[in-house]
């Protein structure tokens, strides 16, 4: 885990709103062996941006929330699914799960929405209903 050291904000007007300065960072292990060179926010920080920016519901004042956990949840899984296994990403030739070795193929959005339990859309369907 890497925390972020801050110092205290100047109390100018201008500065008012702005972050404190970064004055040192801490680096805590929390499981397992990791090399200390490599502990970085900056994996972390880029999923949370590439969440915001594909998923309206993750972005500050926005009307796309979801009621219902079950809906949320859902929601997730569709976009991480889309992420890895349809979207051929600009530094890849290839998509996530292609390059991690769990497909040989980009999928389709066919093939994603095929995945879908015909169960489970009617029971949706009747509850809504």
């Amino acid at each position: 885990m890497l925390i972020k050291l801050y110092g205290t904000p100047t109390t100018r007007p201008e500065t008012r709103y702005s972050p404190g300065e970064c004055i040192g960072i801490e680096k805590q292990v929390k499981t397992g062996n990791p090399d200390s060179r490599h502990i970085s926010t900056s994996y972390v920080e880029r999923s949370n941006l590439n969440m915001r920016m594909s998923m309206r519901r993750f972005t500050r004042l926005t009307s796309g929330f979801s009621k219902k956990l079950e809906n949320h949840e859902h929601m997730l899984a569709i976009c991480f699914m889309y992420y890895s296994f349809v979207r051929v990403h600009q530094t890849l030739p290839v998509t996530p799960a292609m390059e991690a070795g769990l497909s040989n193929h980009v999928w389709t959005i066919g093939e994603l929405v095929a995945l879908l339990d015909r169960r489970s859309i009617l029971h949706g369907l009747l509850q809504t209903a």
